[in-house]
């Protein structure tokens, strides 16, 4: 009964190029505002184009880091180091208080 309140579960593709200072950056951003807002209610694989070269293809990307978020909703895509936790959590479509 009580567990139909918040399970919806944020699915992310964050892509990088290697450990270069903007996708280490992207990824210690995102795992921030993630810990911080959906905290048990994620799912983020992190894809190194220089190693995933076909995925990074199919996903016809045109910047890089680049946070593709799958579900909920419509897929929606953010480019950068996801430092504007602002933007982010916007593009992710979520609802923040206290920003």
């Amino acid at each position: 009964m009580g567990e139909g309140n918040r399970k919806t579960v944020y699915v992310m593709r964050l892509f990088v190029t290697g450990a270069s200072p903007n996708s280490t950056r992207a990824i210690s951003n995102l795992k921030k505002i993630c810990e911080e807002y959906l905290k048990g209610c994620y799912e983020l694989e992190i894809i190194d184009v220089y190693q995933q070269p076909i995925v990074a293809m199919e996903e016809q990307l045109i910047a890089l880091p680049m946070l593709i978020k799958k579900a909920p909703g419509m897929e929606k895509r953010l480019i950068g180091d996801m430092s504007d936790k602002r933007r982010v959590l916007k593009g992710l479509e979520i609802n923040a208080v206290n920003l």
